[in-house]
């Protein structure tokens, strides 16, 4: 008893440290970088720096940052394989490389810059604690649910998130203890330091019948379609940068310049930055299509040149916009379907279904649940197993998990009835 009371004050202590430090953390870069959006709207001009910003990122990562140029991968390895712990420089790198790239105008995401954030303080409390390889697991992914959850204001989403990004078709719940003290306190953090969580429009959620059921899985599967897509053409931009650029620090260089050149052509400089007030837009009207397939282009380009900061909020730009769009064809009101592509599509890219599932829940309320759920495991299972994250592993084929499912929910009855 005594030995079982020592274990869990210790993992008590280590996961409000962790979510402590993924919250100061959280709080100091949404804070930065509200104050980096504001500069950059009140003086558009500066895009014009982007190639410069970027060039500056590239060689920076290049001379000092190639150990932790993996980002978000490279955490997921560590998960996996436990080898050497986080440089504690991948904090202040990476958030100094998101607030470059938004307030130049890149078109890219926050949340990935927490993840990183979160998992690499928490793997830094090492050198406070003996911590073996095993503890070292549920520390970071207890960092990275907290940073995630902490940044966008959904910590039942960060209890989830952490376990769920590490394998696809396994929810593995070993640090389901050690996640929820953690996402709860970094959320209390940020919240209680002034994080400025973005607050989005409610949609209007029907009664529920099998016909809008079945039109949402219809949506969902257009959702995970569209992650796919995003995937494949961000791993091309990278693949097609890496193979004919030798130098890393111009790829970003040129990356920016044919951006700037672009968001001029296209004249309403809607794509740069997190495009906050654009996925609000859309839970409140219907948005064109150009949406979805612009900010897909233009993140794909900042992101696989080797700009930071991510995708998830690029991604609920592309959903939310999309399924506004979707409303045109498919019978159901714009507002939920759009409330629905903000979760599902980022939850097909990155196969975290069911952490997607509750963050709609936390943002849009518990009667968005069954709906979310059947969009975001439609997305999921449209979106293919090459998601945004390349280090995932495939626990089992997401067609053989579904398969298993359905033949599980087949021997319930007889179980009941032996």
């Amino acid at each position: 008893m005594k030995d079982v009371l020592k274990k869990y004050s210790r993992w008590i202590l280590l996961s409000v440290l962790s979510g402590t430090l993924s919250g100061i953390a959280a709080a100091v870069f949404l804070i930065s970088l509200d104050w980096a959006t504001k500069t950059r709207d009140l003086n558009p001009v500066i895009i014009w720096l982007l190639p410069l910003a970027g060039f500056c990122i590239g060689w920076v990562y290049h001379r000092f940052g190639k150990d932790i140029a993996g980002g978000n991968n490279l955490i997921l390895d560590e998960i996996h394989d436990p080898k050497k712990t986080i440089p504690f420089h991948m904090a202040p790198f990476i958030l100094a490389g998101t607030l470059i790239t938004h307030l130049f105008g890149g078109s890219a995401g926050r949340e990935g810059t927490a993840v990183q954030m979160g998992a690499s303080l928490s793997d830094q409390l090492y050198r406070f604690f003996k911590i073996e390889a095993e503890e070292r697991k549920i520390l970071l992914a207890s960092g990275a649910g907290a940073g995630f959850g902490a940044a966008i204001g959904a910590p039942w989403a960060g209890v989830i998130f952490g376990m769920e990004v590490i394998n696809i078709g396994h929810l593995r719940l070993f640090a389901l203890f050690q996640c929820l003290i953690a996402s709860f306190v970094g959320y209390a953090v940020a919240t209680l330091l002034g994080s400025p969580h973005s607050q989005y429009p409610m949609p209007v959620i029907p009664e529920m019948s099998i016909q809008i059921l079945l039109w949402i899985a219809l949506a969902g599967s257009i959702f995970g379609l569209t992650a796919k897509a995003f995937s494949m053409m961000t791993h091309a931009v990278e693949r097609f940068t890496g193979h004919f650029i030798k130098y890393p620090p111009l790829k970003p260089f040129l990356g920016g310049l044919l951006l700037v050149v672009l968001f001029y052509w296209e004249g309403s400089y809607r794509y740069v930055g997190l495009g906050i007030p654009f996925i609000q837009s859309a839970l409140e009207q219907v948005s064109s299509f150009n949406d979805p397939v612009l900010k897909s282009f233009f993140t794909s380009l900042t992101v696989g040149t080797g700009f930071k900061g991510g995708e998830f909020i690029p991604l609920v730009f592309i959903g939310t916009t999309l399924g506004s769009a979707l409303s045109v064809i498919i019978p159901v009101s714009f507002s939920l379907l759009a409330a629905l592509g903000f979760a599902a599509v980022f939850g097909g890219a990155a196969n975290t279904p069911l952490a997607c599932t509750i963050m709609a829940m936390e943002i849009f309320g518990y009667r968005i649940g069954p709906f979310a759920l059947v969009a975001c495991f439609m997305s999921y299972y449209f979106s293919g197993h090459r998601g945004i994250y390349k280090s995932q592993r495939i626990y089992m084929k997401k067609h053989k998990k579904l398969l298993w499912w359905i033949s599980w929910l087949g021997e319930l009855p007889k179980r009941f009835l032996s």
